[in-house]
């Protein structure tokens, strides 16, 4: 509600105000008021009484300390006394003086700088209104500033991707944005005035009474990698940002947290050291393979010729073998019409590491068991599990000796595949393994994540046996 009751008031008390800031206008104002005066006084004087000099000066004197302020109205007061008295006041043009006159000039004066002293007060309360009303202009702007700012602020955090929570220093959830709906399965409903830790995993109690003891002495905790509990009870990897909220007085208040969803970042983390590690891994296998391939080669040619096409012929399978477990293998290689199917994957697989003429009492590879057709999504998985196995029996495995063999039978059973992976003739083994290699774990990986199937590992003194176990559905469509 305006301070004043009309536009032109408020616009007449600023320039007012203004003129009284500028002393020459001021001190100017207040003797053209007491001249003016002067010359209306001179004008009526045959209508007014001697005996009231000083009739015009009053205006003159309320008008010179509105618009000029408490010294131009004390210098009229003064300047207009002198002027009666030496123009008005009989004898004229005389500064003659009598006990009457001087008490009349004397209440003039008096009722004068009390006048002065009343307007004065009048332009105080009046510059107070004005500077009321600018500071609550200036304020106003500020507050719809400030409001827009924070329309502004509200709608980023709000849109914001990742989550964005408040929280006071009892972890009491105070704000909570859509990416943290998003991100942790809770709307704000069910957040706002809950605490905080109900997403904190059972194994991490430490961690949010460590942050909120940060907190309270005005520390700012950097982003770190953490996890945190999805509504559904799945664990989330975010990276973690919390800061301390103050009031206008400094204190610390609260704290806004900002998480960022990076399970697919790890994910792709995870995925390129596994790459890194299976490069290695099959860059290894290579060379351990080579030797296995020129031993066998070796072991049943005459001559150097026979040997050099032995391992030749090795070699052009290996490459076969090798692009089996490459992905679209089929789309770009295989004729049309052409299905894989899992005796043929497995001579395809095995053929570098079998000799061509070889008795059937000493056969090195036995593949016995129904046959099913693979699913061309499906070939490249099984590929890359019967290498890492026959890679291995070559390498350390019954296929390393020259009496070794290998037997594979194949049964279904409940909708289930099922094979069995039996290695005789090759060294005695000790003990299991103390530790997965990674070729293990690429294998049980594969079983696992692409078939839903488990494979079981049996080291028996004899001879490695795997049983290999997936669903039949997984695997042919």
């Amino acid at each position: 509600m305006p301070l004043f009751n009309t536009f032109e008031a408020r616009r007449l008390a600023k320039r007012m105000h203004r003129l009284r800031e500028n002393p020459f206008t001021a001190y100017g104002i207040a003797v053209a008021a007491v001249a003016i005066a002067t010359l209306i006084r001179w004008a009526i004087g045959g209508y007014v009484l001697e005996g009231i000099p000083f009739t015009a000066y009053l205006p003159a004197i309320i008008i010179a300390t509105l618009f000029g302020g408490f010294w131009p109205g004390v210098l009229a007061t003064i300047v207009s006394g002198l002027v009666a008295w030496f123009l008005f006041l009989p004898p004229a043009f005389e500064f003659a003086l009598t006990r009457p006159q001087g008490a009349t000039i004397l209440a003039f004066i008096l009722i004068s700088l009390l006048l002065v002293g009343l307007v004065t007060g009048l332009n105080s309360i009046v510059n107070r209104f004005l500077i009321l009303e600018q500071d609550l202009e200036a304020e106003i702007e500020r507050c719809r500033y400030a409001e827009r700012d924070a329309r502004r602020l509200a709608a980023i955090v709000e849109s914001s991707d990742d989550a964005i929570v408040a929280k006071d220093l009892n972890g009491i959830v105070t704000s909570w944005n859509q990416g943290a709906e998003r991100l942790f399965g809770y709307t704000a409903d069910e957040m706002v005035g809950k605490p905080v830790s109900i997403l904190i995993p059972p194994d991490r109690p430490n961690e949010e009474p460590s942050i909120l003891e940060r907190l309270r002495r005005g520390q700012r905790i950097d982003h770190y990698e953490t996890v945190r509990q999805h509504k559904d009870g799945s664990l989330i990897d975010i990276s973690l940002t919390v800061s301390p909220v103050t009031d206008a007085e400094g204190t610390v208040i609260g704290a806004s947290k900002i998480a960022r969803d990076i399970r697919e970042r790890k994910r792709a983390v995870e995925q390129q050291n596994m790459l890194i590690r299976e490069m290695g891994h099959r860059v290894k296998n290579a060379f351990a393979v080579m030797s296995g391939v020129v031993a066998m080669s070796a072991r049943s040619a005459a001559t150097p010729e026979a040997m050099a096409r032995g391992i030749q012929a090795r070699l052009a399978a290996l490459t076969r073998a090798h692009d089996l477990t490459r992905p679209s293998l089929l789309e770009s290689e295989s004729t049309p019409g052409e299905v894989m199917t899992f005796h043929a994957l497995v001579h395809a697989i095995f053929a570098p590491f079998l000799d061509s003429e070889v008795s059937p009492e000493r056969e090195r590879l036995i593949v016995k068991g129904p046959d099913v057709p693979i699913a061309e999504k499906s070939v490249t998985g099984l590929a890359l599990l019967l290498h890492e196995l026959a890679t291995n029996a070559v390498k350390c495995g019954s296929l390393s000796s020259a009496k070794g063999c290998v037997r594979i039978d194949s049964s279904m059973s409940n909708g289930q595949f099922l094979a069995t992976w039996v290695e005789k003739g090759g060294p005695r083994l000790k003990e299991a393994p103390q530790h997965e290699g990674f070729g293990s774990f690429l294998a049980r990986r594969i079983v696992n994540g692409q078939f839903g199937g488990q494979l079981l590992y049996d080291w028996k003194p004899e001879g490695l046996v795997v049983r290999l176990s997936v669903p039949l559905e997984r695997l042919i469509k």
